[in-house]
This record gives structure tokens, sequence and C-alpha cells, in this order.
């Protein structure tokens, strides 16, 4: 049966669009193509039409076809050998080096997250963000500011000063070029300070210029100084422009983990506004100082004519801040001095409810002998274009302290003590680990006729002062105390510091024989060590000795160092970036295991009280 016309015309048609749709034909001679490869390119343009792929993903397509390797490539050969490369190292098993580095970083990162930001609750939940930093009036003088940039280099390198910040006031290498007024200037020569110490000489000038700083030096460098002048000299200004009232001030705050660390801070300031007051050009400025254990009373007439500076104990301080015997309206300098221990010592909390009654910006200033890295980047949070000022490695002991490291059995320290007191004149310093062994240490001294004293955390605040005012002026020669004295405190005379036994930071020995070696003076340091000592603290202190050219006892070098291995390996850190420990890694860190306990036990502490229904 023939077709018909009409389905004849249309089959037509239909070999006409598939002719025009084949790929393979060349004017009017087909080529023969196979049935499968004909479904598969009409399953593809099918798959085009539905997708609808955009065009510009298309070009990309093609560009990366273009790219391909063969003679029509447009990437060059090394180019991909490079890219070859690194897939390759994304594709190959980590070392055991690799893995150890990745896990150190998120033991920071995960502790860094744990952290809330150290500034005022008003300027967090505001908002707040200050992008500029304090003004003052002080200038450095015209041939200061004229130094050429090499100039300035060449006194830092010469000091062995390190700076990080941007647009850094240039150092100063004399008072008078501070431009600190004759009578200062005569009293800091009849201390026998003539000339700035490092700290100072870039120290000063910074903050003199009202920038937020992070000062890091060892102990005894004249951190002290580095603060208290440019606040002594700021509240000058304040009292000549309008002079203080009853319930005005501080104009600023010096803040401290310790008693005696504060009094010591206090009477020097006091020595600074007396000598400024009897040259008579000069108003009279009027230090508080707020601790524990005194009391206010002493101080109302104080604070009835109006509060200059105040040096305090966070608790004390937040006390006064509640009950509204000080505000914080006229301040504009916040100083924490051994801001890193303040920290480790539980004042955290504290120093931010302090820093809430702040409702404008203030200078703020940190100053410590050990900072680390995570202490530093934590306390930058609170700062405005913070300029660090870093002389020598931060927690480096002092170069001028000779270390003598001894292996004595734990019951024969006490006897041995008698032995290592001939070492040298008195007076000596004696820290021991607990009060228990104070005491004990205190009376077999007196048993064995030593003119000694004692302080630790149990004594009252009277006995306190008397044992630090006798061993000062000379009348006791042994003073036996725990770690309440080796922050900060100042004994011009000491020769000697025994450790009794070996602390459990390595920061707490720095800052122990710190109190010996002063302002360029030659002191010792003897530490006992036995079996009792971890692993982890004996391989900090055979680095510090190590890296101070100190000689190094037989039994620590014997020890296994884990550390030996990261020498060699690039970017790898050769200290705790949680302490700054030489001798272990942050996943071995005795600090921050400390600290993972105390929160692990603040918790269980937390819950059982709630579970007896909240009775706090």
């Amino acid at each position: 049966m023939s077709e018909s016309p009409t389905r004849n015309v249309e089959n037509d048609k239909k070999r006409e669009r598939e002719d025009d749709d084949d790929p393979y034909k060349v004017d009017d001679f087909k080529l023969y193509v196979p049935l499968k490869q004909r479904n598969q390119q009409k399953y593809q343009k099918l798959q085009n039409i539905y997708m609808k792929k955009p065009v510009e993903e298309e070009v990309e397509e093609d560009k990366k076809d273009q790219t391909l390797v063969g003679p029509k490539a447009n990437v060059s050969l090394i180019d991909q050998a490079l890219e070859y490369k690194k897939k390759e190292d994304l594709e190959k098993p980590k070392t055991e080096m690799e893995k150890k580095l990745e896990e150190e970083e998120e033991i920071l990162k995960a502790h860094a997250q744990t952290k809330n930001q150290l500034a005022s609750a008003l300027e967090l939940a505001q908002g707040i963000v200050y992008t500029e930093s304090m003004k003052t009036s002080w200038t450095p003088p015209s041939k200061i500011r004229k130094m050429s940039p090499e100039k300035v280099n060449e006194i830092r390198k010469n000091w062995h000063i390190i700076i990080e910040g941007e647009d850094v006031p240039p150092p100063i290498k004399s008072f008078k070029d501070m431009r600190f007024p004759k009578p200062l200037l005569d009293f800091l020569k009849d201390k026998g300070i003539k000339k700035p110490t490092p700290i100072q000489v870039q120290g000063l000038p910074v903050a003199l210029s009202g920038r937020d700083m992070i000062g890091i030096a060892f102990t005894g460098s004249g951190k002290t100084l580095a603060f208290t002048l440019p606040l002594v000299m700021l509240a000058v200004e304040m009292e000549k422009k309008l002079p203080f009232i009853k319930g005005e001030g501080p104009v600023g705050m010096i803040v401290v983990p310790s008693r005696e660390l504060a009094k010591q801070i206090y009477e020097v300031i006091v020595g600074y506004a007396d000598c400024l007051a009897k040259d008579g050009q000069y108003p009279q400025i009027r230090p508080l100082l707020c601790i524990g254990g005194i009391s206010m009373a002493d101080q109302a007439n104080t604070l009835r004519r109006g509060v200059h500076i105040v040096v305090a104990t966070p608790g004390r301080l937040q006390d006064m801040l509640e009950k509204r015997k000080i505000n914080l309206d006229s301040c504009k300098y916040l100083c924490f001095d051994e801001a890193d221990r303040m920290i480790d010592m539980g004042f955290e909390e504290d120093v931010r409810n302090i820093m809430s009654f702040f409702k404008h910006q203030r200078q703020t200033l940190l100053f410590s002998a050990t900072m680390p890295k995570k202490i530093q980047d934590f306390a930058k949070s609170a700062l405005v274009k913070p300029v660090v000022v870093n002389v020598g490695r931060a927690g480096a002991a002092s170069l001028d302290v000779i270390q003598e490291v001894e292996y004595v059995k734990q019951e024969a320290k006490i006897v041995y003590l008698l032995e290592c007191l001939q070492k040298t004149a008195p007076p000596v310093l004696i820290f021991a680990e607990n009060k228990n062994d104070v005491d004990d240490i205190y009376e077999y001294l007196l048993l064995k006729n030593v003119e000694a004293v004692s302080i630790h955390g149990g004594k009252t605040q009277e006995e306190r002062e008397y044992s630090i005012r006798m061993f000062k002026e000379g009348k006791k020669d042994v003073l036996v105390a725990t770690d309440v004295a080796s922050k900060g405190l100042d004994f011009a005379s000491i020769q000697h510091v025994i450790n009794y036994d070996m602390p459990k930071e390595i920061e707490d020995y720095v800052h122990r024989i710190g109190r010996t070696g002063r302002s360029g003076k030659t002191g010792v340091a003897t530490t006992f060590i036995n079996r009792n000592c971890s692993e982890q603290i004996l391989l900090d202190l055979k680095h510090l000795l190590m890296e101070a050219n100190q000689r190094v006892p037989p039994v620590l070098l014997a020890l296994d160092d884990p550390m030996d291995k990261f020498k060699d390996v690039e970017g790898a850190s050769l200290e705790c970036t949680y302490c700054g420990g030489l001798g272990h890694r942050i996943t071995e860190c005795p600090k921050l295991d400390s600290q993972r306990k105390q929160q692990m036990q603040s918790h269980r502490t937390a819950y059982e009280n709630y579970s007896r229904g909240g009775d706090y």
C-alpha cells in the first residue's frame, strides 16, 4: 500500500532537519556515523537544553579545557608542574610532626575562644571602638624629632630594644631630653638614677605621648619608673589647669597583684610628688593606697581633698568603686603592673569589672617581665594602636644573675640551707612553695641564731609590713617568703636568692631570681632540685640556663629533651605558645593543665550547688 503525499512531505522535512543537525555532514555528502554515537550526541544536546547552563559557566569550562596539558595549552609547563606538586602535597599523608603542630594550633585557638575581650562592658554592649590614641601636650625636643629613621633604628639596636606598632615615638637617651622638671631630675640623681635604662629609653617617650603600650623587660630593669613618671606629670598638669576638689579624681590608676608591690609603688610616687611640691612651683599631688588589710579611714583626708593617683590591688579597688568612694570620670591613665601574673592569679574578672566603670577612652599600659605571646594578643584587645616595647625575650632571666642549680635530696634541704647562706654576705632571700615550708625554715633559722623574718599570705598585713620593713632596713639578714614576695618587689641590696624548692612554673622562677642582680648589680641565685620536681619544669630550667649562658648541671643534661626534634622544623615555635617555657610544647604545658583543672573544679562546684537547689 503506497504512502499518502502528505506523509511523504513530512518525512522529507524530518530528514532535512536531521541532516542540518548532523555534525558530520559536509555540504551534500553525509558521513556514516554509528547509531550508538548518534544517540549519544542527541542525549548530550537534550541535556544541555534542559540544564540551561549559564554562558559564564560554559566560558569557564572552555578556559579550563584550554589549560589542559597538551600542545595547545595556555599554561606554562613550570606552572603546571607547581600545580601538580601542590596536589601531591595535599594528597600525601601528613607526618607526625605536622600533625603535632596542627594540634598545638587547635589547642591555642580553642583557649583563645574562651577568653572574652578585655574591655568595658558598656563599650562592648554599645559596640564602641576607639581608633585613635589619646593625645597629650608632651612633645619631644626638635633634635629628637629630626632624627633620621636610620639613627632611631641604630639606637634601638644598640640598646637591644625590639618594638612593634605603627608611628612609634623615637627613643630618648636622657631624662633631660624627656623634658622632666629640674626638681625631678635632681631627685633621680640623688637616688643614683643618672640615665634611663633600655625600657625607659623607649617606654617613657611612648607613655608620655599618650600611646597604649605593652612593656616587657627583665626584672630589675626599671619598669616602675617607666609608668609612674608619666602619670605623675599628667597629674601635675591636670591639677595646674583646675585644682581637684572632693569627689574628683583620680587622674590615673596603677593596679597590681599584691599588697607589698602596691605599697612599694605608692612610696615611689609619694617621693616624686614631695620633691615637686618642695620646689614651690608645682602643686602637691595626692596619691591614694588602696589595698586590703589597711583601714581606709587613715586616708580619709586624701579622699576629702580629691585624689590624683590610685595605687591598688584589684579586690579593694573594685570595692571602693562599687561603694562610690572614688569614680573614674576623670581617669585617663590605667596601668597594670605584672599584668600577666594578675590574670594568672584569677583577677581577670575583677579587672573586667574595674574597666566597666570607665565611661570614656583611657590610655592603657601593661608591664611585666614574663608575658607570653598568648597574653600579649589577649591584652591587645583592650588597647588602641598599641606599641609593644620588648627588651630581650619575654620571660628571659636577667643576665646579671649567676644561676646555680644543685641536686639536693628532700630530707637534706633544710640542713644544706645553712651552707648556702655562707656563699654571700647578707641580706639573703629564701623562697619556698608553701606556707608550711616557710614557717619551718623560719623556725629552723631562728634555732640556728640566724636573724630572719618571714612573709606569706597567711600572715596579717601588719606582720607582712613589719617583715618587709625590717629586711629592707638591714635589721634582719634573711627573709623567708612564698611567691607573694617574688613579683615586682625591689630589694636593692640583695646579693643572694635561694629557691628552697623549684616552683611549678618557670615564670615564677624568673620572678624569684629577679629579686637580685637589679639595676646593673650582680647577684647569685641557688636553686635546689630533686626527684620531686616535674620533668617539664626541669626541661624549662635547662633551656633557660642555656639561653643565659649559665652552667647546666649533668642531671639536667641527662634529661630526654623532646624539643630537639623541633629545632630543624621550619616555622615551628621553639617555646610554649601558652606560657613561653622553652623546654616543653603547649600540649605538655603544666600551666595550661593547671588552669583546665581549676575550670573543671569550678564547673563541678557550680553543678553541685545547683544540685542542692541553688544554695550558693
